[in-house]
C-alpha cells in the first residue's frame, strides 16, 4: 500500500518551498480518484477478513456443513459488514465452499463421496511429483525430524481416547507433513491448490472428529512413516508407491470404510 504522506510530499515539493516570492506552494489534494482507491483497498482487506473468519467458523463447528444461513446470520456470527461479506461469499462460492440462492439464502457445502474422491485425486496428482523430488533433494536431517515427530505422535496417542482438541492437533501433524513435502516444489500455485483440496478433506472429517480412534491415528502415522522410510533410502519410486497406497486408504477412512 502506498504512503499518502510520500505522495503528497512529492506533489508539493520540499517543506517550505514557494511558487514565487511570498507564495507558499499548495499541498496537493488526494482527490476523489485516490480516495476511491483507498476505499477499494480497505474493502478488499475486509473481504479477506470475512473469508478468513468464515473458514475459521466452519472448521470450529460454529457453521454446520449443509446448513442454510442468511447474510444477517453471517454478519452477526462473523462480525463483519455486509458489503465485504458479500465479496467474500462470491469468492467462497467460486471455490466451492457454498452456494448462494437468491431467495432461500446461503447453503453451506455438505461433503459427499464425489467431493472426497475429487479432493484426494487432486492431492495425488500434485503430490506425486513432490514426493519424488523430496526423496531425491530434501536434507536427511529434515527426514529424520519428520520421522521423530510421527513416532512421538504414535507414542502419545496409543491407548488413549481421542478428543476434539486431539483430533485438531492430529490434523496439523497430518497436513503439516504433506505441505512440507509439497513445498519442495517451490510453487505457490501448487501450494494454494493443495491447501484448498486439503480443506475439503478437513470438511469431510468434521462430522467424524469424535469417532476418530487412536488405532486410526496410528494407522495414518504408520503410512506416513512408510513414505518417510522411502525418503531416507532416496527411493523416489517407493515413496510414490507408498503415497498412492496411503491416499487410497485415507480416502476409505474419510468416507467411513476403515
Amino acid at each position: 500500500m502506498e504512503d499518502r504522506s510520500e505522495i503528497r510530499g512529492l506533489a508539493s515539493g520540499p517543506a517550505g518551498a514557494t511558487d514565487g516570492p511570498g507564495e507558499t506552494a499548495a499541498v496537493a489534494d488526494p482527490g476523489p480518484a485516490e480516495d476511491k482507491g483507498a476505499d477499494e483497498r480497505a474493502a478488499g482487506s475486509l473481504g479477506d477478513l470475512a473469508k478468513a473468519r468464515f473458514m475459521e467458523a466452519l472448521f470450529e463447528r460454529k457453521i454446520d456443513p449443509g446448513a442454510f444461513l442468511s447474510q444477517g446470520d453471517l454478519v452477526r456470527l462473523l462480525g463483519v459488514p455486509v458489503g465485504p461479506l458479500r465479496d467474500a461469499l462470491r469468492v467462497l462460492q467460486t471455490e466451492g465452499w457454498l452456494t448462494i440462492h437468491a431467495r432461500s439464502g446461503i447453503e453451506i457445502r455438505k461433503p459427499d463421496f464425489a467431493l472426497v474422491r475429487n479432493s484426494y485425486q487432486l492431492r495425488l496428482v500434485l503430490e506425486r511429483a513432490a514426493v519424488r523430488s523430496f526423496a531425491e533433494l530434501a536434507p536427511l536431517a529434515e527426514m529424520e525430524a519428520m520421522e521423530a515427530r510421527h513416532r512421538h505422535v504414535i507414542e502419545a496417542v496409543s491407548g488413549h481416547e481421542m478428543t476434539l482438541a486431539g483430533a485438531r492437533d492430529l490434523e496439523e501433524v497430518d497436513f503439516g507433513f504433506h505441505m512440507q513435502v509439497i513445498k519442495i516444489l517451490d510453487n505457490p500455485m501448487i501450494d494454494q491448490a493443495y491447501r484448498q483440496a486439503q480443506g475439503f478433506v478437513q470438511l469431510t472429517r468434521l462430522d467424524r472428529a469424535f469417532r476418530l480412534s487412536w488405532p486410526l491415528v496410528v494407522r495414518t502415522m504408520t503410512e506416513h512413516l512408510d513414505i518417510i522410510a522411502a525418503f531416507r533410502r532416496r527411493d523416489a519410486a517407493a515413496a510414490e508407491a507408498a503415497l498412492e497406497l496411503h491416499f487410497a486408504r485415507a480416502m476409505q477412512r474419510a468416507i467411513g470404510f476403515f
